[in-house]
C-alpha cells in the first residue's frame, strides 16, 4: 500500500513540477519579450525528445504539420445547438497527398471546412470522414500540401509518466511539454466509450484536434478534451484526453474508403446521461431519437438493461452494445418519482440520425 503511495505523490510531484516550469517558461519569454520559437530546442529537451538534438528546420518541419481547422455547420444540424454553427481547432497531416487527421467532432455535420498552413495560407478542404467509435474524423486537401506529413507513433507503448509534446495550430508558440499521467477507459455521456485513452497535464487549453507527439517527432494521439480528473486520486489532476492513434491504423482503409469503420454500427439510444455516486441518470435526449420516442425523460435514473443491472456509465454501454447491432430493441428499466418504469427501447443507426450530408 505504501508503494502506490509513493508512486502516486512521485507522479502528483511531476506534474505539479511541469507545470511550474511550462508557467515559468512562458513568463520569461514574455517578461523579456524573446520571441518562444527561441526556447523551444529548450523545451523540447525539457521533456526528453531527441528533436532538441536536430536544428530548428527539424523542429518546424514537425510542427508545420499541425494545421488551424475551421468549420461551418448548418443551423438545421442535430449538433448545431451543443457544438455551435462555427468551429475552430487544429488537424494533423498525415501522408503527402494532403490527409489530414483531427477530431471528429470538429468536422461533424459540417457543410464546409478550410485549414489554415504554417504560412498563414487558407484553403478550402473536403470532408472525407467522420467515425464516431474512435471520434476522429479526416480531411483533404485538393492538392499536396508543402508540408512534412508528420509519421504515425506507436501510442500502445505510450506509458504513464512519459514526456511528450502537445501542439495546436500555431507553430513554435503553440507548443506545450506535457506529462502522461494516466491511461485508462474514458466513457462519455454522449454514448461514447474509449479504451486505453491517453490524458495529460498540465491542460492545453486549444485542445481539439492538436496533435500529442512524441521523442522522435511521431504522432501519438489527437486532443479531444480539457477534463478534471486526468490523473484521479484524493486530489485529481486537471488535464486533457487524447484519442490514441494506434485506433486509427485498422481503421483507416475503411475510413478513406466509405467515410467511417465498416464494422456494424451499434446500437444507439440517443440518451446524455451523467454519473452520480454509482448511479446513472438522464441529463438530457436526442430531438427525434429512440429514447425519447419511447419515452425515457430527463432525470430517469437507469438501472437496468435487459434485466442486466447498470452500474456505471461504462458498464451500461457494454451491455447495451453487447444486445446486437442497431435496431434492437432493449428494455430499460428506470426509476422515476419514486416509481420503477419498465420501458422498451428500439434502438437507432446513430449515422442515419446525424444529418453527414448537408446541402
Amino acid at each position: 500500500m505504501s508503494g502506490c503511495f509513493t508512486l502516486v505523490a512521485l507522479r502528483e510531484r511531476l506534474v505539479a513540477a511541469l507545470i511550474r516550469g511550462s508557467t515559468m517558461l512562458w513568463l520569461r519569454t514574455r517578461s523579456l519579450a524573446v520571441p518562444i520559437t527561441l526556447a523551444i530546442p529548450v523545451l523540447l529537451a525539457s521533456i526528453g525528445t531527441s528533436l532538441a538534438a536536430d536544428n530548428q528546420s527539424r523542429i518546424s518541419d514537425v510542427l508545420s504539420a499541425v494545421v488551424g481547422v475551421r468549420t461551418q455547420v448548418p443551423a438545421s444540424a442535430r449538433t448545431a445547438e451543443t457544438l455551435g454553427t462555427e468551429r475552430e481547432g487544429s488537424g494533423v497531416v498525415i501522408d503527402d497527398q494532403g490527409l489530414i487527421l483531427t477530431i471528429g467532432y470538429l468536422i461533424l455535420e459540417a457543410s464546409h471546412a478550410d485549414i489554415t498552413l504554417a504560412d498563414g495560407k487558407s484553403l478550402p478542404v473536403q470532408i472525407i470522414a467522420y467515425d464516431h467509435n474512435s471520434g476522429f474524423g479526416l480531411l483533404r486537401a485538393n492538392r499536396p500540401l508543402d508540408v512534412k506529413p508528420m509519421k504515425l507513433g506507436d501510442s500502445g507503448a505510450l506509458q504513464e509518466s512519459a514526456r511528450v509534446l502537445v501542439s495546436g495550430f500555431g507553430g513554435a508558440e503553440a507548443a506545450r511539454p506535457a506529462l502522461v499521467v494516466s491511461r485508462r477507459s474514458f466513457a462519455g455521456y454522449w454514448e461514447y466509450l474509449l479504451e486505453e485513452a491517453i490524458f495529460t497535464a498540465p491542460p492545453y487549453e486549444n485542445f481539439g484536434g492538436a496533435a500529442l507527439i512524441g521523442p522522435e517527432g511521431e504522432l501519438l494521439g489527437i486532443g479531444s478534451l480539457i477534463v478534471g480528473d486526468a490523473m484521479r486520486g484524493e486530489r485529481a489532476v486537471p488535464g486533457n484526453m487524447f484519442v490514441p492513434i494506434d485506433i486509427l491504423k485498422p481503421i483507416l482503409p475503411d475510413m478513406l474508403k466509405i467515410g467511417r469503420s465498416s464494422a456494424p454500427p451499434r446500437p444507439w439510444l440517443g440518451i446524455y446521461s451523467e454519473e452520480h455516486r454509482g448511479h446513472l441518470f438522464v441529463t438530457r435526449l436526442a430531438g427525434g431519437g429512440p429514447a425519447a420516442d419511447a419515452g425515457i425523460q430527463i432525470d430517469d435514473m437507469i438501472l437496468k438493461i435487459d434485466d442486466r443491472p447498470v452500474t456505471s456509465m461504462e458498464d451500461f454501454y457494454r451491455k447495451l452494445w453487447a444486445t446486437g447491432q442497431a435496431g434492437v430493441e432493449v428494455q430499460l428499466l428506470v426509476l422515476r418519482n419514486a416509481q420503477l418504469l419498465s420501458i422498451k427501447v428500439r434502438s437507432g443507426n446513430r449515422y442515419s440520425w446525424l444529418r453527414l450530408n448537408p446541402i
